[in-house]
């Protein structure tokens, strides 16, 4: 009877009500924790010398943090126990890396948001710095390069921009790709979308992101166009990379 069926769920809504809110203080409870992780300034410089895309091991990263051995492998432990990190273990050696992509892109907003270093403000000597010419985002190319090639897409008509933070790929960028040695129907498209609009901390425009600029990114270093510098995050341009890029794209380059 609907007078019975009425009181049941009378008796249901409170209940239901009190799942979703106990749900809403278990995720505040794990953002806080997540987010005092990552806020450590010892971790925050270990997870940023992580996003060059390299697994590191931890003697490395104690010094790119500066502080002692066994004070790193303490923090390591706090991050891979929050499944930010990666180990992959070699004879004696422990190697360290972001868990994923997602992780990067964390990492990523929160340098947009966070104030402008200081070196970044001063004379323009200054801030043609390797790191902020080019370097690698984890999984994808950033920095003043990076930001040059998406535009010069979106000027050739091979990228348009798409909602929820994509770029869409049009016919022409499809024949482009293709002659440049990249099959897009082969990319599986990654938790952060297929071409993703990444803004760059220290550009404040769009690079190119997502399947489609990790890619990229590989079928650069394949050509030798960039090569890593040292063991950094900063990519320098070759001779051949200036060239072509400057052929193909137009994008003009002091390296």
């Amino acid at each position: 009877d609907t007078s019975t069926l009425s009181a049941h769920e009378s008796e249901l809504a409170p209940r239901a009500a009190n799942r979703i809110l106990a749900r809403i203080d278990h995720m505040d409870a794990a953002i806080a924790t997540i987010a005092a992780l990552i806020g450590d300034p010892t971790r925050a410089n270990i997870l940023l010398a992580l996003m060059g895309g390299l697994a590191l091991p931890a003697g490395e990263l104690a010094m790119r943090a500066n502080v002692a051995p066994q004070t790193a492998s303490s923090h390591l432990s706090k991050l891979l126990e929050a499944k930010l990190l990666n180990l992959e273990v070699q004879g004696r050696h422990r190697y360290y890396s972001l868990a994923g992509p997602e992780i990067g892109s964390i990492i990523e907003s929160l340098m947009t948001i966070a104030p402008t270093p200081k070196l970044l403000a001063q004379s323009e000597s200054e801030r043609n710095t390797p790191l902020r010419f080019a370097r690698t985002c984890y999984n994808h190319l950033a920095g003043t390069v990076a930001v040059q090639i998406c535009q010069a897409f979106q000027e050739h008509g091979l990228l348009v921009t798409a909602g929820n933070k994509q770029y869409g790929v049009t016919a022409d960028g499809r024949l482009w790709f293709e002659r440049f040695g990249i099959i897009l129907d082969e990319i599986k498209s990654s938790h952060s979308g297929f071409a993703r609009q990444c803004l760059d901390w220290t550009e404040r425009r769009h690079h190119l992101a997502g399947a489609l600029g990790t890619v990229l990114l590989q079928r650069l270093f394949e050509l030798k166009w960039i090569v890593r510098v040292d063991r950094t995050r900063a990519v320098h341009i070759t001779y051949k990379g200036q060239e072509q890029l400057s052929k193909l794209l137009g994008v003009k380059l002091n390296a």
